[in-house]
């Protein structure tokens, strides 16, 4: 799997949903290797878009196309100032149920000290998490190359994911999130996205 990242401050929220239900309706069936994407804006303006192709090829096919170009013309138009882009095709997915039913979408922008080991504590059995945190639909978690990441977790709702928040994990997850936290090379930064935008060849 391939995931671009796409972030940036926006002028207007609704323009940009619009922007992005027209890709899909008009360039998404025309994307072949596109596997989905979730986007958002959060309440301060800032845009963010996670899109997941099957490989970098496909991705790079897509970005070349010249429907595709003039879209993200009109889109960028929208941005008030550079838009960041990051790739990544170093994916670790967990998938629990259908990340499109999500209520509620938490991404975490940030840097890792130890990539390999965080790769290790985010195979562990899945379990006990899901037992803890049953509103929790799926996790992905990409690594690019300067070692910063994005890992986006799925919720049924804001309401139970902030339920969920309040819970005080057993002994044993306790100390997986307190390494894992130990593993921040930075503060990281949070997007929440109330209201995601959720999109895949599915809903074509």
């Amino acid at each position: 799997m391939f995931v671009q990242v796409i972030q940036g401050q926006v002028t207007d929220a609704e323009q940009a949903h619009a922007a992005m239900d027209r890709w899909m309706e008009e360039l998404a069936p025309e994307a072949p290797g596109w596997l989905g994407t979730t986007a958002g804006v959060t309440a301060d303006g800032r845009f963010i878009a996670l899109a997941r192709f099957e490989s970098a090829d496909a991705a790079r096919r897509n970005s070349e196309s010249p429907a595709q170009d003039k879209w993200w013309h009109e889109f960028s138009s929208l941005f008030s100032g550079d838009a960041a882009f990051y790739d990544s095709e170093d994916i670790t997915p967990a998938m629990y149920g259908d990340p499109d039913m999500a209520g509620f979408v938490q991404v975490i922008r940030g840097r890792v000290s130890n990539p390999e080991r965080v790769r290790e504590l985010l195979a562990t059995d899945p379990t006990p998490w899901l037992a803890l945190r049953p509103e929790v639909i799926g996790r992905t978690f990409a690594l690019f190359d300067d070692d910063r990441f994005a890992t986006t977790f799925y919720f049924t709702s804001e309401a139970e994911a902030r339920e969920g928040e309040r819970k005080e994990p057993p002994a044993e997850l306790k100390a997986l999130v307190d390494e894992l936290d130990s593993l921040d090379a930075e503060p990281p930064e949070f997007f929440d996205l109330k209201q995601p935008w959720l999109y895949s060849p599915a809903s074509t």
